[in-house]
């Protein structure tokens, strides 16, 4: 089965090597035709601690390594603020 990729912006630093990602998707609104936004967080595993709040983040998805974090840290695409 093929690995997700997820790209986001992080939001917080959840603990030791804990990353809070929001993930953004544009999709198309059944009824009104329109775009609309739709977000979810997602808990991301840093090795090394280097992402900042702000970066930019590609993550994998990786097996579980805690009950609400399966993905894990692939590059830093743009650093933030």
């Amino acid at each position: 089965m093929p690995r997700r990729i997820i790209k986001g912006v992080v939001i917080k630093k959840s603990g030791d090597k804990t990353i809070n990602v929001l993930v953004e998707r544009r999709i198309m609104h059944p009824r009104y035709h329109k775009i609309v936004k739709r977000f979810k967080k997602f808990l991301v595993h840093d090795e090394n601690n280097e992402a900042q709040v702000g970066d930019v983040v590609t993550a994998i998805e990786h097996r579980p390594i805690s009950k609400r974090k399966s993905f894990v840290l692939k590059e830093i695409v743009e650093r933030g603020e």
